[in-house]
């Protein structure tokens, strides 16, 4: 019953999940990885190579230094599961990074996420109580610029996972961790082509590498979702007032694939899980681990692909895709979004919206994000 009951509640904490298989890996406090901020949702949730902006933290730190101001504060919300009938369920995220000077900058970034009130019980005829599962995080990155086109950063975090379920033998609580993410990025300058200039950009991000987790003394261990982002960039600059960004980004999980078979008292293999190795063997099992060989390894890779008008930089149109593999959860939706830019400030807002065509419930279908964002000079 332990197992069982614990294994529902982190149900409650992924947000990405609402289709169930033997292959879909399925790691503790994926709420890590929820994108936080509109543009980067307006462009398939994806910001590991795109422009710099406040909310990079999230995606790669290491762009911080290619800003041009000195400072800035970024704030969104995201409502969530509005599709499946929770509604104050969201996420509150909040940013600020400084340029210390024209090779380093720091940032800090602090999250706070909620699945909304819930009514659970143990058994059927027991009286149901209220909890409010949350997941909060506060991280820092320091910035450093390797070359005029290259920069790398560090991030340490720290999150608590707070998922209650009381009953007579046993209670789950809180979890408390820490994670470490070491990031790239790549700008070049701006290139003279026949009809067009442009600006090339890359940039990696390996995310919330740490010590796996568990909600009670007698519980599993969890593995966190470290995840590996790899993108690419190009700004087509049409002339001083118009430019069209082309982006692309891949991210695979770097937590083991469900290889290791559980067997019935007859000897029948009725399902399969991960194996039990540290976190750090686990980032290197996963390349190679899958049941299906390569070709299963491949389905384990989400790309998103974004595009980026700006007209005179301050208004912006964007559209984006974000696919992943029927066998892995089959998350496949369309995203749409807007920017306004007057002086220092930014206002972004973005909206999901899942094909007719899919047969997975998105729990953020329908979903209106926003950002703010105040740059100082």
């Amino acid at each position: 019953m332990r197992n069982i009951i614990v294994s529902l509640i982190l149900l409650f904490n992924v947000f990405f999940l609402f289709s169930q298989g033997q292959k879909i890996i399925q790691p503790a406090v994926p709420s890590l990885m929820i994108s936080p901020d509109a543009r980067a949702s307006g462009l398939g949730e994806q910001g590991v190579a795109t422009s710099p902006d406040a909310f990079s933290q999230h995606w790669n730190p290491a762009k911080y230094v290619f800003l041009d101001n000195k400072s800035g504060v970024g704030v969104s919300y995201t409502p969530q599961n509005t599709k499946v009938g929770v509604e104050d369920s969201f996420l509150a995220n909040l940013n600020y990074y400084n340029i210390i000077d024209d090779r380093s900058s720091w940032s800090t970034n602090f999250k706070f996420w909620t699945f909304g009130e819930i009514s659970l019980t143990q058994n059927p005829q027991d009286q149901p109580y209220l909890e409010e599962p949350s997941v909060f995080s506060i991280d820092g990155s320091y910035t450093l610029k390797l070359s005029d086109f290259f920069s790398m950063a560090v991030t340490g975090r720290f999150f608590s996972s707070d998922l209650k379920y009381k009953s007579i033998d046993f209670d789950t609580g809180s979890t408390n961790s820490f994670s470490v993410d070491v990031s790239g990025f790549y700008q070049s300058d701006e290139i003279a082509y026949e009809n067009f200039n442009g600006v090339w950009r890359a940039g990696f991000n390996i995310s919330n590498m740490g010590p796996k987790i568990k909600y009670d003394e007698l519980g599993t261990k969890n593995f966190i979702p470290t995840n590996l982002k790899l993108g690419s960039a190009f700004d087509f600059i049409f002339d001083s007032s118009n430019k069209l960004s082309v982006n692309l980004e891949l991210n695979k999980l770097l937590i083991p694939s469900r290889s290791v078979p559980t067997i019935d008292g007859d000897n029948n293999i009725i399902g399969y899980s991960q194996p039990d190795v540290t976190f750090f063997s686990g980032m290197f099992k996963s390349f190679g681990d899958a049941l299906g060989g390569f070709s299963e390894e491949i389905t384990e890779i989400n790309l998103a692909f974004g595009l980026e008008y700006l007209y005179n930089d301050s208004f912006a149109l964007r559209v984006g895709y974000f696919g992943e593999h029927e066998d892995q959860g089959d998350r496949k939706f369309i995203t749409y979004g807007t920017g306004f830019t007057l002086n220092e400030i930014n206002l972004d807002l973005s909206y999901l919206q899942t094909p007719s065509s899919s047969d997975v419930i998105n729990p953020n279908d329908g979903t209106l994000r926003f950002s703010f964002t105040y740059n100082f000079n």
